[in-house]
């Protein structure tokens, strides 16, 4: 295994400095369309099974990204972070956990759960490979957020699907309930956009159906949006959230913000849809 990930890409997705990160991950708790203001860390509470959150630039995506993480802020510390999104790429291992021992960004570095990746990559069809997670943006963008808030305290557990179909979403929901021992300590983040370049009037109709699934944790319904031609890219790591949640005996997922890139950017023409959800 390799020492740690570098950035892929800092200065890109998001600022490359870590005083112009901390600004910018400030500025979109407090945007219009963000949670309105910085959160105070909770020592005391439950955090969530799982997030939904997007992963696109942070001037696009990070203000609604930021309620996501404002509530888990406000309800207290997970001891891990498991990460999963979709590979942008296309090329890989169809599950793949990172091989490396820290990932690092501009706010400094954190560790890999190893005793977790280790129990996790036994399972069938789930393997340890870093070259699978070599330029993925969409789990990446969601560590500076874990590490402005908890510093290096909360360790991660980075995970690409390369397949999202219904077989690797049963593969990896298994995998996870028989690898977690204790699901109070562990917070799923699913990364995913939702509509891509689509007039924001078309994005707000059709990312409908995607909200109510989750709100549902209607696993079906958002295979089958993907299927009759959704654009979201993170189907996956979605409905593998929604599943998970569903067996820890979750009733219902709570959509904390919706928004477009023409809400966030001005360009109302050819949008993306974001969504944060918890539940």
């Amino acid at each position: 295994m390799s020492s740690h990930r570098s950035p892929a890409v800092a200065g890109q997705f998001y600022a490359g400095t870590k005083p112009a990160l901390e600004e910018q991950i400030e500025a979109a708790f407090e945007h219009p369309v963000g949670p309105a203001s910085v959160p105070a860390v909770s020592t005391d509470g439950d955090p969530p099974l799982g997030l939904i959150s997007p992963h696109a630039g942070y001037p696009y995506s990070g203000p609604v990204a930021a309620h996501g993480f404002s509530q888990l802020a406000t309800t207290g510390r997970p001891e891990v972070a498991i990460i999963v999104g979709p590979n942008h790429g296309r090329r890989g291992r169809p599950l793949a956990i990172s091989g490396a021992t820290r990932w690092e960004t501009p706010l400094g570095t954190v560790t890999v759960h190893d005793d977790l990746r280790e129990r996790l990559s036994s399972a069938p069809g789930v393997e340890i490979d870093e070259s699978t997670h070599a330029g993925e943006h969409s789990l990446e963008v969601q560590v500076p957020f874990l590490q402005y808030l908890y510093d290096d305290q909360v360790p991660i557990l980075p995970i690409v699907m390369s397949r999202q179909d219904q077989t690797h979403v049963d593969r990896l929901t298994s995998a996870l309930l028989e690898s977690v021992t204790d699901w109070s300590e562990v917070v799923i983040i699913a990364s995913t956009d939702l509509t891509h370049y689509e007039p924001a009037e078309r994005a707000h109709r059709d990312d409908e159906a995607i909200r109510g699934a989750i709100e549902s944790l209607d696993v079906a319904s958002v295979m089958d949006a993907k299927q009759s031609g959704h654009s979201m890219c993170g189907p996956g790591p979605t409905a593998v959230t929604l599943a998970v949640a569903r067996e820890q005996q979750i009733d219902s997922g709570t959509v904390l913000s919706y928004a477009t890139s023409g809400e966030t950017g001005g360009d109302m023409d050819s949008v993306v849809g974001y969504v944060s959800a918890v539940m």
